[in-house]
């Protein structure tokens, strides 16, 4: 086991054959290459119905959130929909708080059917900022995702590269401190009792 950060992906996709997921372990690669351990959360495979603060929390959120807080750097990684991100991964963003994000390095990627997903990336920075995470400078977007792979690899370098860049970057800043602390995490007092 490396003795580097852990780094863990959350793949905002339920589709089979996702391209955010698929992008996601290609940024989990060069993770693992600059000497981290990385673990990709596949929310498939968690029952995580829309968040009912009168209901107890499921199993599967509990896991979800100790998974997330064990990591050191966490990638988010979701499809264009409508112009922001999908539903899956707002959900498991949820079920997590500040003990999960606060302080803790996080690098964004989206992918789209068609031009540039940029609105998505922008709504989850400013998620991220309100749970008081680092964001890395760096995100990697995906476009025409449809034709972006091939057999499961990258058709252009340039892309390949920029969302390996990614993985990189999630090690490479696994234990920045950030500071001062955003105004966001202070007036976000709702998220502390959910």
């Amino acid at each position: 086991m490396p003795d580097g950060p852990h780094v863990v992906a959350i793949a905002g996709s339920l589709r089979e054959e996702s391209k955010s997921r698929l992008a996601l372990e290609h940024a989990l690669d060069a993770a693992e290459s600059s000497g981290a351990s990385a673990e990709l959360i596949d929310l498939r495979e968690y029952d995580l119905p829309m968040i009912d603060p009168d209901e107890d929390e499921p199993e599967d959120a509990e896991e979800l959130m100790a998974t997330v807080r064990a990591a050191d750097s966490i990638l988010l990684g979701t499809p264009m929909y409508h112009g922001s991100f999908s539903s899956p991964l707002k959900t498991a963003l949820d079920y997590c708080g500040f003990d999960e994000f606060e302080n803790k390095t996080v690098g964004l990627l989206a992918v789209a059917g068609g031009s540039f997903p940029i609105s998505a990336l922008e709504h989850l920075r400013s998620v991220c900022r309100a749970l008081d995470a680092w964001v890395i400078p760096h995100q990697a977007a995906v476009p025409k995702a449809h034709s972006a792979f091939s057999d499961g690899a990258f058709v252009d370098d340039g892309l390949e590269e920029r969302v390996r860049t990614l993985g990189r970057r999630a090690v490479q800043y696994a234990n920045i401190e950030p500071d001062p602390e955003s105004f966001e995490s202070e007036e976000n007092v709702g998220a502390v009792n959910k």
